[in-house]
């Protein structure tokens, strides 16, 4: 049986209005990119609670499939290891849920399938050379950096198999770790071991918003919950939207 003509009418004016943007919406959603906000003060100095980054997803699916893969040094949005049940939350923007499930997560990757890994007092090696770690250490050594505790001084290769002097990080995975070495200030690899590929939405590749940030910001070194509650900030506003390159330092490691 024909559609009348009507129906037909009526159906492109349908997806022309409605269909065709829903569909778009999907696919971009999917496929396109997507905003993801930063929750805590684990990626300080660098990235600071509340700002929202640019995630594309399209390079995250591309590595899903084995197209390429992160570098050392990128930002990137995932979910922990499965086995981490520590990880699991049942809260979501301060609503409680009634199941519990696995946050995103915003680290930087320091270490490529492959690498071994290893901290001592604060520092980072990987395949046996220390890194600088500019963008972050120097902060944190006029504050409260991180030398004797036992995250300090220890990897995991997986979340039941922490305190580990050294680890290789198994193919299709990435070491990941915050900027934040203040005492327990970072849950990262060094507590649940390496992130799968699978695991991982994408790069991080702008900051996008708020616009406008105080010039310093200054975190609490008393290791209670909710730092970000308790960051201090001082100095005149400075415009905030910027690329998030690599920092130097960690692409030398070979």
């Amino acid at each position: 049986m024909k559609r009348s003509p009507l129906k037909r009418s009526t159906l492109r004016s349908f997806w022309r209005e409605w269909g065709s943007p829903v569909a778009f919406a999907l696919l971009f959603t999917q496929f396109g990119a997507t905003a993801v906000r930063v929750d805590g003060a684990s990626m300080m100095p660098g990235l600071r609670h509340g700002e929202w980054l640019a995630v594309p997803k399209v390079e995250g699916w591309a590595h899903h499939l084995g197209a390429g893969g992160y570098h050392r040094g990128d930002v990137v949005v995932f979910k922990p290891p499965r086995e981490a049940a520590g990880e699991r939350t049942h809260v979501y923007r301060g609503v409680t849920l009634p199941w519990a499930y696995r946050p995103y997560l915003v680290k930087r990757v320091v270490a490529l399938p492959g690498d071994r890994v290893r901290m001592n007092r604060g520092g980072l090696y990987v395949n046996g050379r220390a890194v600088k770690q500019a963008w972050t250490l120097p902060f944190w050594a006029k504050l409260c950096l991180d030398r004797g505790s036992v995250l300090a001084s220890s990897v995991a290769a997986a979340p039941d198999e922490m305190n580990r002097r050294e680890v290789t990080v198994p193919p299709g995975h990435y070491f990941v770790m915050g900027d934040n070495r203040s005492p327990g200030g970072s849950l990262d690899s060094r507590v649940f071991g390496s992130v799968a590929t699978t695991d991982i939405a994408g790069r991080a590749v702008a900051s996008v918003w708020p616009l406008a940030v105080p010039e310093r910001a200054t975190p609490p070194c008393d290791g209670q919950p909710a730092p970000e509650r308790r960051v201090t900030y001082r100095g005149p506003s400075r415009w905030n939207p910027r690329l998030l390159r690599p920092p130097e330092g960690l692409e030398e490691v070979r």
